[in-house]
């Protein structure tokens, strides 16, 4: 049986209800302009970070020092993977607004 410390995915899970909130409260503020063009840049934004997210898990899972304990790729991992899945998430905000700006 694999320890949960060598499982890099763990974190996706244990975060996905969180990601689920701050995804919806992404995908619903601002209400207006609600057209296609800016369903379908939320919808990029949301799965590019989603990508950035297991992309920095899993590199930094394999980065993380052993010495430190068993623990530490979860630590690390998932401390890195918020990080940027945030990161993502608040650089859309602000291109969406400049994109967007012109259409109120």
């Amino acid at each position: 049986m694999t320890p949960l410390s060598a499982m890099p995915d763990l974190a996706l899970i244990l975060f996905a209800p969180w990601f689920l909130i701050l995804s919806v409260l992404f995908w619903l503020y601002p209400r207006q302009p609600r057209n296609a063009k800016r369903r379908l840049f939320d919808a990029l934004a949301l799965l590019l970070a989603l990508v950035a997210f297991i992309a920095t898990l899993r590199w930094s899972h394999g980065y993380a020092d052993r010495q430190y304990g068993e623990m530490w790729p979860q630590i690390l991992a998932t401390s890195a993977g918020y990080g940027v899945y945030l990161l993502v998430l608040t650089i859309a905000v602000f291109v969406r607004r400049a994109l967007f700006r012109a259409t109120r």
